[in-house]
């Protein structure tokens, strides 16, 4: 009995005396040095948050159409005899040029038979006056005569001839003039319906033209946008007054830029959209008020604008992009930590922010996206901060 257990325990010690030699190992085993490195800060960019007076600027959009647009009309038939070289799209013309000329065979003809019975009528008159002056001696004598006998009937009978005849004369030189189909203002045709050899009735329209001398663009502003140009509804600028507007757009292959006045805004509201409309006008947009390179703003181009509004004093201009939801604004403070600030917004464009309260001029604004932003971690900028957008700055496309 004695020897089994005997055998029994040998294994059994050997297991524990290994078990013990373990722990001893584990215990006196030598223990690495554990740094404490602190986490990466974040890379952001930055701006500087400005301070100053700041004019409001106002972005919308537009499309450019002509101030007087027309239908070119025949006021005489007769046929197309001659056209002119500018009678096609796009063609230029003067006040007065000749754009069509129907055949004057038959007005030439109307005037010379009206300018025929104008000297018949005078004739008739003198005759009468010379009757009426006979009559008046012979009855010089007599008393209380009677206007016939004085032949003044006669003579206001032939006296209203004689007026007829002019104004006959006068409607028959008209429609001589008529057969040279001309425009009242320097402008440009937009479209062209007859040609040579052709017959025309009084009444055809013969093509489509519009002035040049300037064109509109209409602009719709919300009721936000209205507010920062600081004019009411019905706004009517003075001859030589009105809010400026930089108005911009691609053409051939490169970005081109006007100059612009607001004239007036309307007096209504578009009931389907919510917005009033404000007119800009550019004078001379085919000559001097074309873009850089002689680009012309063309009726139907669709076009940038931004227009100068109030000017707000005492106000922190930030980038837009540093404007986060629920107007907050991520701030790099000098301890190179994550600051949350609820700021006060007065206005914001495509470009820039502007702010009543919230943030002091000078502090660095992120502008970069940030996950998960926690309040106190830590960031540095990337290069220098840059300048933030001023409200003065000329209109620049996005």
């Amino acid at each position: 009995m004695f020897k089994r257990m005997k055998k029994a325990a040998l294994p059994a010690g050997v297991l524990l005396a290994s078990i013990g030699v373990l722990v001893l190992i584990n215990a006196t085993k030598p223990q690495p040095d554990v740094a404490a490195t602190p986490p990466r800060p974040l890379s952001v960019y930055t701006a500087l948050a400005q301070a100053g007076a700041s004019q409001l600027r106002v972005e919308t959009h537009g499309e450019v159409r002509a101030t007087v647009s027309s239908d070119i009309v025949a006021q005489v038939a007769g046929r197309v005899v001659a056209v002119s070289p500018e009678f096609i799209e796009g063609g230029k013309f003067a006040p007065g040029e000749a754009l069509l000329t129907i055949d004057d065979t038959d007005y030439r003809a109307a005037v010379n038979e009206a300018e025929a019975r104008l000297a018949a009528a005078k004739v008739d008159l003198e005759q009468a006056l010379a009757d009426a002056d006979v009559a008046r001696k012979q009855l010089a004598g007599t008393k209380n005569p009677s206007p016939l006998a004085l032949k003044k009937p006669q003579v206001a009978r032939a006296q209203a001839a004689v007026e007829a005849a002019e104004a006959n004369l006068s409607l028959a030189n008209t429609n001589l003039s008529r057969t040279r189909i001309s425009m009242p203002y320097e402008g440009r045709v937009a479209a062209t319906s007859v040609d040579l050899g052709q017959f025309v009735s009084p009444g055809r329209v013969v093509g489509s033209a519009f002035a040049t001398d300037s064109v509109e663009i209409r602009l719709p502003i919300t009721d936000r946008q209205l507010g920062a140009l600081g004019v009411p509804i019905g706004y009517t600028a003075g001859p030589d007054a009105g809010l400026p507007v930089d108005l911009g757009a691609e053409v051939a292959g490169a970005y081109r830029r006007w100059r612009g006045v607001i004239k007036r805004i309307d007096a209504t509201i578009d009931p389907a959209t919510r917005v009033v409309y404000a007119t800009a006008t550019v004078d001379d947009p085919y000559a001097k008020g074309a873009a850089e390179g002689n680009m012309p703003l063309a009726v139907g181009l669709f076009v940038d604008a931004a227009i100068g509004g109030r000017t707000v004093s005492n106000a922190i201009q930030i980038p837009n992009e540093a404007l986060r939801a629920g107007n907050r604004v991520f701030v790099l403070t000098g301890e190179g930590q994550l600051a949350i600030r609820d700021v006060e917004l007065i206005y914001q464009n495509s470009s820039q922010a502007i702010l009543a309260s919230g943030i002091s001029a000078g502090e660095q604004v992120i502008v970069s996206a940030i996950r998960n932003p926690i309040p106190g971690m830590r960031l540095e900028a990337i290069g220098s901060p840059s300048t933030a957008a001023g409200g003065n700055e000329p209109f620049a496309a996005d």
